[in-house]
């Protein structure tokens, strides 16, 4: 695996577990809106800007996938998308507060383990 391809794998999945984000963030204002009166939980979801970002993040990191699996096999590929699971667990920590056990922190030690274990693979 060059190191180009490695920064593309990285670069897709790092978009997609910030498009998770944003459209957490995006949900959550989307919520207050249907509460206030605004039209609805679509009506919310079409009035939060983070939910368009969040859908733009997933798109550019769509299109830096298929450059992906253009110029890996499969097999060698979507094992690291196990690494979004690892980054969208740290981002809810971080940025939405969200508790974090060990039972959660151990199950992503086992996917980051295994995408180590493909990647040394190849």
């Amino acid at each position: 695996m060059t190191v180009r391809l490695l920064l593309l794998i990285l670069a897709s999945v790092s978009l997609s577990a910030l498009a998770q984000l944003a459209l957490k963030l995006g949900t959550g204002a989307a919520a207050e809106a249907r509460t206030a009166g605004v039209g609805g939980e679509v009506g919310g979801l079409l009035q939060s800007p983070m939910v368009f970002v969040g859908l733009a993040l997933y798109g550019l990191g769509a299109l830096l996938w298929l450059f992906v699996l253009g110029r890996a096999p499969l097999s060698l590929a979507y094992p690291f998308v196990g690494i979004g699971f690892i980054l969208t667990m740290v981002a809810g920590a971080m940025f939405l507060n969200e508790d974090v056990g060990l039972a959660r922190v151990a199950g992503t030690l086992l996917i980051a383990g295994g995408c180590v274990l493909v990647a040394r693979s190849a």
